[in-house]
């Protein structure tokens, strides 16, 4: 016994109306979907750094270690690198690739650091974003290190940070206190940059 043409009209309706829905759906994921990444893109711990195409060559300087006090209506930032292999019990400089450390401040890099190095640099008093991450051509391995925080810069005030790397190779970016931040300094080399051509 065939099923009654009213009956067969209003399943394809309901298939067709079911269609239709899926694809609008479809549809608006699609559109939405820019939004939601601009959203997301906004808290990124990147917001401080500098475009990836800028790569610098870095020197290490073990003996020397300068110091400076902030200029007239500005403070002084003082970068420590802390790079993931540079607390190995064993470490060979010469065979191990060092990765350089750039930072940048408010969207612009400001320097780098090589193997347990550190450099300074002024900035306007005011809210800064302070970034680092890994100079490398590979995105990935840019995205994976890379870590920021944000200070608000007091004219005449000197400021510490430095990297850490965590147990799962995750690099932070965390201040430290003056006393601290001394020790470090003594331990490490000063670091000079040029970009690269």
């Amino acid at each position: 016994m065939t099923k009654p043409a009213a009956f067969r009209t209003r399943q394809i309706l309901r298939l067709t109306e079911g269609w239709l829905m899926l694809k609008l759906t479809l549809l608006v994921l699609l559109f939405a979907s820019p939004i939601f990444a601009q959203d997301s893109a906004a808290v990124l711990p990147s917001d401080g750094c500098g475009a990836n195409k800028v790569e610098f060559d870095v020197k290490a300087d073990n003996k020397q270690h300068p110091a400076a006090q902030p200029e007239p209506g500005k403070a002084l930032v003082y970068v420590v690198g802390d790079a993931w292999n540079d607390h190995q019990p064993v470490h060979f400089p010469v065979f191990a690739s060092i990765p350089v450390t750039r930072f940048g401040v408010d969207g612009t890099w400001v320097g780098a650091n090589g193997f347990r190095s550190y450099f300074f640099f002024s900035v306007d008093p005011g809210e800064h974003r302070l970034c680092t991450n890994v100079q490398s051509k590979f995105e990935s391995q840019v995205k994976a290190y890379t870590a920021g925080t944000s200070f608000t810069a007091e004219a005449g005030k000197i400021y510490y940070f430095r990297t850490k790397t965590a147990e799962s190779y995750e690099i932070q970016l965390v201040p430290v206190d003056a006393a601290d931040a001394l020790a470090l300094l003594a331990n490490a080399s000063f670091s000079t940059f040029h970009l690269k051509k």
